[in-house]
């Protein structure tokens, strides 16, 4: 009897994952456009000292190849005035969790499966309410998204209309936030953001179109539209990629600044480690869409103990090697349709066990606040 391949799916096949897929789907769109009360997705916050608590989070893209599990049961907190670092690399599910907070998945393929975020929101008044992002109604998510959570977004360029000017960007946040505001209003708060961040000669900027201005400029442009309506929570996706170094440092120095001047967090989404070094207060290491180790910054970087966040430390260059080769983790990422049952980095691993090939591990907590998902610490914790 010939083998089958295992990389192949026949037409019957693909025919009977789209209409699983469809079925799933159709439930998640309907449950994501209901109309309901605001006492169903209110909760309550599991410490009182977090503004953002997302747990056991599943995001799935449904393709006729089968169900791709982007984020797979992630769980991490943000706490207030704090910043909090998501590192990994390309494709670990990093963007696909921030975007699952600002319920940005593009439908019907991208849904929120399973899982909480829950977010402590302040209104103007100054009353606190706890909701469940996952559970809102997109027609309610206009409550936070945007005003209460706040994006800058990867790449700039792309992100601002090119046939509006600055000022027209700008202006239609508060109009958004604020109907009642006038046209004065609301270039008077634009003018301001764009102080805020630093630009010298605001009024320009404010009539430029987005191609007049350089990387950093549109950069701070996008960093000032995200401020505009005085956000609790700012998620920096890659603010710095495609910026010299010169720029990079003195985004990270705005953004810092910035944190305490709004009295906000940050949820900071890069692969760069030095800039989590500078950056985070905490961190959060993921691997093909799961948390594998998080802790404080100092634990991370002084104490890593999942062997691919040590990896991932030995793969940066840095200016006392003796070797003339940059360190890269051997092996590929396993293929995320077809997740395998035990330790997804177990065929990378140099320090794999036979226990690698069981379960996939719990996380265990080596201390108050870092804890590691790997066999290696089972040992240690019994």
């Amino acid at each position: 009897m010939a083998k089958t391949n295992k990389n192949y799916l026949s037409g019957k096949e693909i025919r009977a994952i789209t209409r699983e897929n469809k079925k799933v789907m159709k439930r998640l769109e309907a449950y994501k456009y209901r109309k309901a009360d605001e006492s169903e997705y209110l909760t309550q916050m599991k410490d009182d000292n977090n503004i953002l608590e997302i747990d056991e989070l599943n995001t799935y893209f449904f393709t006729e190849q089968g169900v791709v599990k982007a984020v797979n049961g992630v769980s991490f907190d943000v706490p207030q005035n704090a910043t909090v670092g998501v590192v990994g690399e390309s494709g670990c599910g990093k963007s696909v969790t921030s975007m699952s907070v600002m319920r940005l998945l593009q439908g019907p393929t991208g849904q929120i499966y399973s899982g909480e975020i829950r977010f402590k929101s302040k209104d103007k008044s100054g009353d606190e309410k706890i909701f469940d992002i996952a559970k809102m109604p997109i027609a309610d998510i206009h409550k936070i998204r945007g005003n209460q959570i706040a994006m800058i977004f990867q790449e700039p360029m792309t992100s601002l209309n090119p046939v509006f000017t600055i000022g027209q960007q700008l202006d239609e946040v508060t109009f958004i936030h604020n109907p009642a505001a006038s046209k004065e209003d609301a270039k008077a708060k634009s003018i301001e953001m764009l102080n805020l961040v630093g630009i010298a000669m605001p009024e320009r900027v404010y009539n430029s179109f987005p191609h007049e201005l350089s990387g950093g400029m549109r950069q701070r442009v996008m960093i000032s539209m995200a401020l505009a309506s005085d956000p609790r929570l700012i998620i920096a996706d890659e603010p710095t990629t495609a910026l010299d170094v010169t720029i990079q440092a003195q985004i990270l120095d705005l953004l810092r600044d910035l944190k305490d001047k709004i009295d906000g967090s940050i949820l900071l989404i890069t692969h760069d480690l030095g800039i989590i070094a500078e950056m985070a207060d905490y961190v959060v290491v993921m691997y093909a869409g799961k948390v594998i180790e998080k802790g404080t910054v100092e634990e991370i970087f002084h104490n890593p103990m999942h062997p691919y966040t040590i990896g991932l430390q030995k793969s940066k260059p840095t200016l006392n090697s003796d070797s003339d080769t940059l360190y890269n983790i051997p092996g590929n990422v396993p293929n995320p349709i077809n997740m395998p049952t035990h330790c997804y980095f177990k065929e990378r691993c140099s320090n794999c066990t036979e226990k690698c090939s069981g379960d996939y591990p719990q996380m265990i907590q080596v201390s108050p606040t870092h804890f590691v998902a790997c066999h290696l610490y089972d040992e240690e914790k019994k």
